[in-house]
């Protein structure tokens, strides 16, 4: 049986090989480690990312919106399109719930310029909780592209803002009592909280700045599995190696807190928010300078390898990039399952 979350890369990889449509308006079709389709429409390229919010239930409307709009924003490219299908369970669902979602979607859309044109709404048997699927189409100029592929060995790898902003926000949102039981401060709870707001899940304004300020040899966005699963998203998708500084990743209080309390690794944690940019190394000051200038935190984490082999240094000793084959909720979720059937 497969496990909740992302399907496996081998088993992904060999899908999309298996099942793709040769068709010569698609510039970027379906890939390992890319963000989003890329589609040639004549003047422009037409941008498209479609991804499912599972994990979150409060505000799912604005993880939805931004979810989507980080993928094309890490292409280069600007969101300008949402539609989205939302899955209401049948038990529980009321005009209160459905109007919640929609003003939550069209709240984050109007915030970073998005008009929302269309989409789906139903009641479906057998969720347990409410599912938004959303759709985002944005464009990009010709020769503004950037792709997951486009690392070289000597580039440099940063990380915007931190490990698992957005985990952050869900857990301390999902879990308080939990938290609070373990003993952690209230404050810190509802910072944890907050982090859908600040320092917000959008990376739009990171890439802007990234690609306005040098030439940008990769970005993507840690989704489910964190920043290691990302990071394995983009070596696949260059065919490179690479060397992880584990002292450099940047861990704020608050998330070492909330995932200290509940045994959860916060590298193979759910991370959007944060943004992983790839740079010639000569180019890595001038980006690192530009994004904190803006007061977005943006550190050096590692090294491009002609060696395809993922490593990070910890403690003085190099070790195997940790794999996280679910993301850590999932596995979370599963833990705190077991342990209820347990006490029965």
């Amino acid at each position: 049986m497969l496990p909740p979350g992302k399907l496996p890369h081998d088993l992904l990889d060999r899908l999309l090989r298996s099942h793709t449509d040769s068709d010569p308006s698609v510039i970027v079709g379906p890939r390992v480690g890319e963000d989003a389709t890329v589609i040639d429409l004549g003047d422009v390229w037409l941008v498209a990312k479609s991804d499912p919010i599972t994990f979150a239930t409060a505000d799912i409307g604005r993880y939805a919106v931004h979810v989507n709009a980080n993928d094309i924003a890490t292409m280069g490219a600007t969101p300008r399109w949402f539609l989205a299908t939302i899955l209401l369970p049948d038990a529980g669902a009321d005009e209160t719930l459905v109007e919640s979602i929609f003003r939550s979607v069209h709240e984050a859309a109007a915030e970073i310029g998005v008009a929302v044109c269309g989409g789906h709404t139903e009641v479906t048997v057998g969720l347990d909780r409410p599912i938004v699927s959303g759709q985002m189409l944005g464009t990009v100029d010709k020769d503004s592209l950037v792709l997951s592929s486009g690392l070289s060995p000597g580039d440099s790898i940063l990380l915007t803002k931190g490990l698992a902003v957005e985990g952050t926000a869900i857990l301390a949102g999902e879990k308080r009592a939990a938290l609070a039981a373990a003993g952690v401060a209230s404050n810190l709870i509802e910072d944890g909280a907050r982090y859908l707001i600040d320092p917000g899940i959008s990376v739009l304004k990171e890439a802007r700045i990234a690609c306005g300020t040098a030439r940008v040899t990769a970005m993507h966005d840690p989704t489910e599995g964190g920043v290691a699963t990302a990071l394995m998203e983009l070596a696949a998708a260059s065919e490179v190696g690479m060397e992880i500084d584990a002292d450099a990743l940047p861990v704020s209080e608050t998330t070492g807190a909330i995932c200290h309390a509940l045994d959860v690794d916060p590298l193979g944690l759910i991370s959007s928010g944060a943004l992983l940019i790839g740079t010639s190394s000569g180019d890595t000051a001038a980006v690192r300078e530009a994004i904190e200038a803006e007061g977005i935190r943006c550190a050096r984490i590692g090294t491009v390898t002609e060696r395809k082999a993922l490593r990070m240094m910890r403690e003085g000793k190099w070790q195997a990039l940790p794999q996280f084959a679910r993301d850590e909720i999932a596995r979370l979720e599963d833990k705190q399952k077991a342990e209820g059937r347990e006490q029965r």
